[in-house]
């Protein structure tokens, strides 16, 4: 019998145990092909965790056809000094310099990075515009958005990546938001379910914003919501109902690994095989995809955050067994196409 999550285990980032990930039963690689833009992926420097573009290429490279990526904020190498709110274009400067290893070609024929999501405060108001402007000079053609965390409870074991309930409502953050949709860019929306009713309230209230929200919605399963799985599904379904209704808005497939708590990744002997993983996320994912419809959704690995319980052909595989019965047309949105279009690659 599956063993009772952890409380404390979900909503923190563990290094990936390599050895752990490598007894998980091997299984050829499903529609080798099919064309796939990695909408959401990390690179970063940590003591006992480094991921950049060798660790990266050694995912990459085991099986799927991954042709672009797109790296998303995560706090990584900003600038040690000068004015606070510039230093995150330190962490778009660090990027852009793999992403042009990449474009060498020396490295494989993924074009690594050929979107990236900074960070920048959009409290700032309307004086986040030379902020905005200091990414897109960093990013070299690439800079395509910023995620600004919004994700909070107020149950500390949830381990919120905000530090202040309703971000989104503020005025001076709406102001910054308004700045940034008028340079093109995207906003990723990265809200735990019980907060959809607040991003429904943004999207209509700002209806030019290119809104792509992350993680499925950010149902949650561990701490106070743990052992309410149908109570949350449903209250997470009624909140991507309700928002799936805005044109505005796009959703990223997967990223459930660390707040799902679907199976304790940190006692089980193996890994699970891509037909558990299916099992498992088929509902959140199926649901999305059902309600937004292939050309607003985009898979994203979430790596390495996901490496802590799936590899990365694992979790492919698994994306594509859910997306089987997909159209051909349908398929070439949901793996790459909605990507390209949201984030203009």
């Amino acid at each position: 019998m599956e063993k009772a999550p952890s409380e404390t285990q979900y909503g923190r980032i563990f290094a990936p145990d390599e050895t752990w990930l490598a007894k998980a039963p091997p299984e050829p690689i499903l529609e080798p092909e099919l064309p796939i833009v990695d909408a959401h992926h990390h690179l970063w420097h940590r003591p006992d965790h480094p991921y950049f573009l060798p660790e990266l290429l050694a995912d990459l490279n085991t099986g799927h056809n991954v042709v672009a990526t797109v790296f998303i904020e995560c706090h990584a190498m900003y600038r040690a000094a000068g004015p606070v709110e510039m230093r995150p274009v330190g962490e778009v400067e660090f990027v852009a310099g793999i992403a042009a290893m990449s474009d060498s070609g020396l490295y494989g024929p993924t074009r690594v990075a050929a979107g990236i999501v900074g960070h920048a405060d959009l409290r700032l108001g309307d004086a986040v515009e030379p902020v905005l402007e200091a990414l897109v000079r960093a990013g070299g053609g690439r800079f395509c958005g910023i995620r600004q965390q919004a994700s909070h409870d107020a149950d500390p074991v949830i381990g919120s990546g905000c530090p202040e309930p309703h971000l989104l409502a503020r005025p001076d953050f709406r102001r910054g938001l308004e700045r940034l949709t008028a340079m093109g860019l995207a906003y990723d929306l990265w809200v735990f379910h019980p907060q959809l009713g607040e991003a429904l309230d943004l999207a209509e209230a700002m209806p030019d914003a290119n809104l792509v929200l992350g993680h499925c919605g950010g149902p949650l399963g561990y701490g106070p919501y743990a052992g309410r799985r149908d109570e949350v599904f449903q209250t997470w379904k009624a909140g991507m109902t309700a928002l799936a209704r805005c044109p505005n808005v796009s959703v990223k497939l997967g990223g459930m690994m660390m707040r799902l708590a679907a199976y304790d990744y940190r006692t089980r002997a193996a890994p699970p095989d891509s037909a558990e993983l299916a099992r498992l996320w088929g509902p959140y994912i199926e649901t999305c995809i059902e309600l937004f419809g292939a050309d607003r959704c985009l898979f994203e690995s979430n790596f390495p955050v996901e490496k802590m319980g799936i590899g990365y052909a694992t979790l492919w595989n698994a994306f594509k067994r859910i997306a089987a019965g997909a159209s051909a047309s349908e398929k070439k949105a949901l793996f790459a196409g909605t990507a390209e279009r949201v984030y203009g690659l």
